[in-house]
């Protein structure tokens, strides 16, 4: 079991491990408490011998326990060479991730879908993710070129909302007939754009936010009936872009 389970996180480090299996590996107690809280199926935890050393470790190792989740120990020598992060925190927990549909995304009132178009930074990724269910996104579509959401950094970035707001892949062709579909109307965020505050979102919104060098696809632009833009301080560039759809999304809200 300890070799099976080892060489099954290895595997799962790689985008190809994880498309083949359908699994993903979540790292960190915080994470594992959120897929458990969620409902997640977790396939097997790796924990290092020293997790129970501390009262949110052995919890954690009770709880894994009551779920009849297969736990195997190793020493922090070991965890460490399997781990994503520099410093890991004594646990990985080998889980499938929820799955969803486009048919499951529906924009609604106060309740926008959040739109990734090539944003290929895993840690902005997760963020837009947590920053969308925090602020009551209906779910977020992943075009072409964004990392995917069961990369380990993404998982840990999005801090568990990853397990709870639906999420799907989509091309351009799928995106488009999801938009004809759902009558959604699509605001582009662009630095040449309308300042947001000044615009009345619409009943479904799908809120496009592009690559973090090059924005919005030209061919995704095109969808748009809106560029959206805030307006920054003299001197200042740009923001990043998960705070950048933070502040658009909660104008939506606030002026809904």
């Amino acid at each position: 079991m300890t070799s099976n389970l080892v060489s099954l996180v290895r595997d799962l480090q790689r985008r190809k491990g994880r498309r083949r299996r359908g699994l993903a590996v979540a790292e960190g107690v915080r994470l594992v408490e959120e897929a458990l809280a969620a409902g997640v199926r977790l396939h097997g935890v790796v924990a290092a011998n020293d997790l129970d050393a501390g009262p949110r470790g052995a919890a954690l190792l009770e709880t894994l326990g009551r779920h009849d989740v297969p736990v195997v120990i190793v020493t922090p020598r070991t965890l460490e060479q399997l781990a994503d992060t520099d410093t890991p925190q004594g646990v990985l927990a080998v889980l499938e991730p929820p799955r969803w549909s486009l048919a499951d995304i529906r924009p609604a009132r106060r309740a926008p879908v959040l739109v990734l178009d090539a944003v290929q930074d895993p840690g902005n990724v997760g963020t837009l993710i947590r920053t969308g269910f925090a602020l009551g996104a209906a779910g977020a579509i992943l075009l072409p070129g964004s990392a995917e959401p069961s990369n380990p950094k993404v998982l840990r970035a999005a801090m568990g909302a990853t397990f709870r707001l639906p999420w799907a892949m989509a091309g351009d062709g799928e995106f488009r007939a999801w938009v004809r579909e759902t009558d959604a109307t699509v605001w582009a965020a662009a630095a040449d754009g309308s300042p947001v505050h000044r615009l009345s979102p619409p009943e479904r919104l799908a809120l496009v936010v592009g690559n973090e060098g090059a924005g919005v696809r030209p061919a995704v632009r095109e969808m748009s009936r809106a560029s959206v833009a805030i307006p920054l301080a003299r001197g200042a560039e740009s923001l990043n872009v998960a705070v950048a759809a933070g502040i658009v999304l909660f104008e939506v809200a606030r002026a809904s």
